[in-house]
């Protein structure tokens, strides 16, 4: 066991005598800190500051910094819940990340929320992955396709056909997400075409197999992503942050973010979730 202590963060910390313990951090930290006069200084590099006094809001020692204040939806802790929308209960939008016991990935941009009613409202979007990672294969924005009768590769482009027995649906849509095997699915490509023309003897879907054009720039990156030739099973997972399914869980971990720096009031944040059948 090592005894070496890596230093990440710096916070000042404030004590409450009222709940008895440390509710709020703050970004400043300070080499020195006195209340005089009803007001309260601090030192930092030789320099004398005095707070609550500058009309820039979180301002400290030249630097703005964010409001942050993070806490649980733990309501019926015992079920299984998708938690849908975010409402703020205040006079500003806010950032908001939503994470539970199974998904990280939940978020709501600030500028995402509308005003309705005098607060704020927002769905809660999955930010999903390409490829997908585990936690997303229980979301409603994957469907499955079935198995393919015949793979035809033409550079980039493979052209998936099915038999005319199996029902494509209208669910899936151009830039969705294709992925082939079972038990361990593996990412092919995105959903160029849709074509259905049964009496025709024509199902099929055309993906790009390029991987620069639709993976996140992180490295390192495939070129292309191949698809077998032989028939294997399919399915696709939609765009996860248009199709706005929620978080699943059984609570919700909420940090919601404002960098105004005029003053903000944040009253209550509140979720409306649903019992997550299987």
């Amino acid at each position: 066991m090592s005894n070496t202590v890596t230093k990440t963060d710096t916070y000042t910390l404030t004590y409450d005598s009222g709940v008895q313990g440390f509710p709020s951090f703050y970004s400043y930290f300070a080499d020195w800190m006195i209340g005089m006069n009803n007001f309260f200084y601090t030192f930092k590099g030789g320099d004398l500051f005095r707070h609550n006094t500058n009309p820039s809001r979180n301002q400290y020692y030249g630097i703005n910094y964010n409001s942050v204040v993070q806490s649980v939806f733990n309501d019926q802790p015992l079920e299984n819940k998708l938690f849908k929308t975010i409402n703020l209960e205040g006079d500003d939008s806010w950032g908001v990340v939503i994470e539970s016991d199974q998904q990280d990935s939940g978020f709501i941009e600030a500028s995402y929320f509308e005003e309705k009613e005098g607060s704020y409202f927002a769905f809660i979007r999955n930010s999903g992955g390409v490829p997908a990672q585990l936690d997303e294969y229980a979301l409603r924005s994957l469907n499955g396709l079935g198995s393919s009768s015949n793979v035809t590769v033409v550079g980039n482009l493979t052209t998936i056909d099915y038999p005319n027995t199996l029902y494509i649906g209208n669910i899936i849509s151009v830039g969705d997400m294709i992925y082939h095997g079972n038990p361990n699915p593996q990412l092919a490509g995105q959903v160029t075409q849709i074509n259905q023309n049964l009496p025709a003897g024509i199902n099929q879907v055309v993906i790009n197999t390029d991987g620069n054009t639709f993976v996140p720039a992180v490295a390192p990156v495939p070129t292309t992503f191949p698809f077998p030739t032989t028939t294997e099973y399919t399915l696709y997972i939609k765009n996860a942050v248009s199709e706005s399914h929620g978080i699943l869980g059984h609570y919700g971990v909420f940090t919601v973010t404002n960098n105004n720096t005029a003053k903000v009031e944040l009253f209550a944040v509140e979720s409306e979730a649903m019992k997550s059948f299987p």
